[in-house]
């Protein structure tokens, strides 16, 4: 692979780590507040869940009427700020590549785009391919390639693992 090559793969996974630490962190955000300075409603995944059409809606929905619907979003809040962070740091890439995969599967299968036309709440019209289905293949090119061994924490760990600490070379003699 060329340099140029791995520069724009670690450029994707920094853009998709940001969309998702961004999206984490907002949404760990308690409480909002709105442009004129009172507070919003906390976000909450229920109305996400509630209004869940693909083949697992009955799932979704019994999901948004749990009582634990707090907990599952904060849950989800900080596994997207996880995922970003470790996308942008190249730190356990892998596993922050296979749980953005994993969420963004979710995502997608909770409203599978049939319809073609444009629906409230999105920027374009979709049938079948969304931003939530790009973005995952984007992962999935991301995790094959491996780019936290070409830029991040996961290269700079190796190089020390491969050189080895000195007090494990005295040890070794």
């Amino acid at each position: 692979m060329s340099r140029a090559q791995e520069i724009w793969l670690v450029a994707l996974r920094t853009l998709i780590g940001w969309h998702f630490l961004y999206e984490g962190y907002v949404k760990l955000l308690t409480p909002l507040w709105g442009a004129d300075g009172l507070p919003v409603n906390a976000w909450s995944s229920s109305g996400y869940l509630r209004g869940a059409t693909g083949p697992l809606a009955g799932v979704f929905h019994a999901l948004a009427s749990s009582p634990w619907i707090g907990t599952v979003d904060i849950v989800i809040a900080i596994t997207l700020a996880a995922v970003g962070l470790g996308l942008m740091l190249g730190l356990l890439t892998q596993v922050a590549c296979a749980g953005g995969i994993t969420m963004l599967a979710l995502f997608y299968v909770s409203a599978i785009p049939m319809s073609g036309l444009p629906e409230p709440r999105t920027e374009g019209a979709y049938l079948l391919v969304n931003k939530n289905l790009i973005e995952l293949a984007a992962l999935a090119v991301i995790f094959t390639f491996r780019t936290g061994r070409i830029a991040g924490l996961d290269r700079w760990f190796a190089d020390v693992r491969k050189r080895g600490t000195p007090e494990l070379k005295e040890a070794a003699v």
